[in-house]
């Protein structure tokens, strides 16, 4: 079995839990969207940017309840959320004109969650050919937008 290491991730995914606060909690009440790369807020969910991106464009939809799970959610939440993922699609479209997406979450620490115990779901543009050799063989991202950038465009948009 081959294994393919993120070591880019770490601070992201140790930072929360050393620090003891959840990062999505942390953006849910800031007032500075720019700051916290907060592309667009909602009724129960809000869109982020993540600050470790696997590509440009990469973002997140997160319900403003910190809970682990889909059960935890209302159903109200879970249709906004959906709803704003196919905005995200459309949005992502527009500015970035992938060649498709990838949607979708990771529950639980074990499944590769970073943020286990807040609930939210990925929505990131792919092209063919953007898990190069960097990222397989050098343990390197090649990300070429600074996310100030990514979160004006996509803010724009939205």
């Amino acid at each position: 079995m081959d294994y393919l290491w993120t070591p880019w991730r770490y601070q992201y995914i140790t930072k929360p839990e050393e620090q003891g606060v959840c990062v999505f909690c942390a953006a849910a009440r800031a007032g500075d969207d720019a700051r916290w790369f907060v592309v667009h807020r909602a009724t129960r969910n809000f869109a982020i940017l993540n600050r470790y991106p696997y590509t440009s464009g990469h973002l997140m939809v997160v319900p403003y309840d910190h809970v682990a799970s889909l059960g935890d959610l209302a159903a109200e939440t879970l249709t906004e959320m959906i709803l704003l993922a196919r905005d995200a699609e459309r949005h992502l479209h527009t500015v970035y004109r992938p060649e498709g997406l990838n949607i979708g979450m990771n529950l639980g620490r074990c499944a590769g969650a970073g943020i286990a115990g807040h609930v939210h779901l990925h929505v990131l543009p792919r092209w063919t050919g953007d898990a190069n050799f960097m990222s397989v063989t050098g343990e390197t991202r090649v990300v070429p937008e600074e996310l100030e950038t990514t979160w004006r465009k996509l803010k724009e948009v939205w």
